[in-house]
Parts: structure tokens; C-alpha cells; sequence
């Protein structure tokens, strides 16, 4: 079956950096675009980072630009996100998304938090 399976997530200090990291498993990793999203509490879940299925096309939320960097191995079908000058307004659970067409696929998210 499909699986998406985060990891890296964790407390951080302002200023420090976390690496994410999604395995991707039961698909076609390769013909599927991949984001990250977050979802702070009592927020919505919004786009964080996407990349394009061969990896040669990403967009950033504004409030990420410069900061984060997206990036995949479709030969270990995986996808990462380096954080770097985290800010406490990144505090969030962050989830990995598969999309292709009308198919999405989400996983279980892992917690990012920032301390002031």
C-alpha cells in the first residue's frame, strides 16, 4: 500500500536548521510531484515547498523563500526539506504530499518546533 513516512522533526532553537525526510513507498515515486505542507494549531494546512517530478522545477511559500530548500532522489524515493534560520512562526507539523493528477497521497506528519 501506499506510504508516505516523515522524519527529522524536532525542537530547535531560532536560528537553528532540522533536515525533514520523506520515504515514499507503493507508487510510482518518480511520476508524482512532492510537496511539504504545515499545519500550525488552529491553522490551516498550507503549501510549504513543491518539486516537480524530475526534480528540475520547486516553489516556496513567500514565508519560506531563501530559507528552506526542497530537493528528491527518485532512485531512493525520497524527499527532503533543509530548514535553515528557523523562526518560531515555523512551528508547525509538516507533512509530505504525493500529487499526480487526481491522485494524493498524505503522511502522518512530523512535529517542528521552535522555541523563542
Amino acid at each position: 500500500q501506499v506510504q508516505l513516512v516523515e522524519s527529522g522533526g524536532g525542537l530547535v532553537q531560532t536560528g537553528g536548521s532540522l533536515r525533514l525526510s520523506c520515504a515514499a513507498s507503493g507508487f510510482t515515486f518518480r511520476n508524482y510531484a512532492m510537496s511539504w505542507y504545515r499545519q500550525a494549531p488552529g491553522k490551516e494546512r498550507d503549501l510549504v515547498a513543491r518539486i516537480s517530478m524530475a526534480g528540475g522545477s520547486t516553489n516556496y511559500a513567500d514565508s519560506v523563500k531563501g530559507r528552506f530548500t526542497i530537493s528528491r532522489d527518485n532512485s531512493k524515493n525520497t524527499v527532503d526539506l533543509q530548514m535553515n534560520s528557523l523562526k518560531p512562526e515555523d512551528t508547525a507539523v509538516y507533512y509530505c504530499n504525493a500529487n499526480r493528477l487526481a491522485f494524493t497521497y498524505w503522511g502522518q506528519g512530523t512535529q517542528v518546533t521552535v522555541s523563542s
